[in-house]
Formats: structure tokens, sequence, C-alpha cells
């Protein structure tokens, strides 16, 4: 009934820590990503979301303010809002991927 058990071979024995290392660092990625609750995701949204309305809304007000000093045949508002909303987007995506690769980085270890 009181078996002694083999000591393991070398191979089983890296085999076995390399396991419980790769189970440690998927442990520590869950606490460290659990601790992240449904505030800190709507944060990020609000984030992104600034980024885009901010350039949007100056290049909106600084349209108005051409079109109401230097009249011409077209419109600057619309121009320079579209000008807006593209910057703010490009700037977005830029800052979403690089927070993704950050991610998979983290991922990757």
């Amino acid at each position: 009934m009181n078996k002694k058990r083999k000591p393991a071979s070398g191979a089983e024995e890296t085999k076995f820590s390399r396991e419980v290392k790769s189970q440690a660092t998927l442990k520590r990625k869950a606490q460290r990503d659990g601790k992240r609750s449904i505030w800190f995701g709507l944060g990020m949204s609000g984030l992104v979301g600034w980024s885009v309305i901010v350039p949007t809304v100056i290049g909106a007000a600084a349209g108005v303010w051409i079109d109401n000093n230097y009249p011409s045949r077209f419109s600057w508002t619309l121009m320079l809002l579209l000008l807006g909303l593209v910057v703010g987007c490009l700037s977005a995506w830029r800052w979403v991927a690089s927070e993704f690769q950050g991610i998979q980085e983290d991922s990757d270890e």
C-alpha cells in the first residue's frame, strides 16, 4: 500500500516545470486582466470617442469662423469638419492599434 514513487527523469521534470511556468503566467495575466472592470472598458471607449470628437469640433469651429470672416463659394465648415473627422479617426485607429499590439505582446509572454 505504501508505494514509493520513483524519481522522475530529467526530461519529465523539464516538461513539468514548463507546464507550471505556463500556468503561472496565465494565472498572473488573468489576475491582472481581472482587475479591469466595466468602468475600465467604458473609460477606454470614452477616450476613443473624445479622440474623434475633439478634432471634429475644432475643425467645424474653425470652418464657421472662416465662413463668417471670409465668405467664399464653398463651405469651409463642411471641409474642415470632414478633415477633423478624418484626423480624429486616424488618431483613434493609431491608438487602438498600439493598444492591440501591446495586448498581443503580453499574450506572447
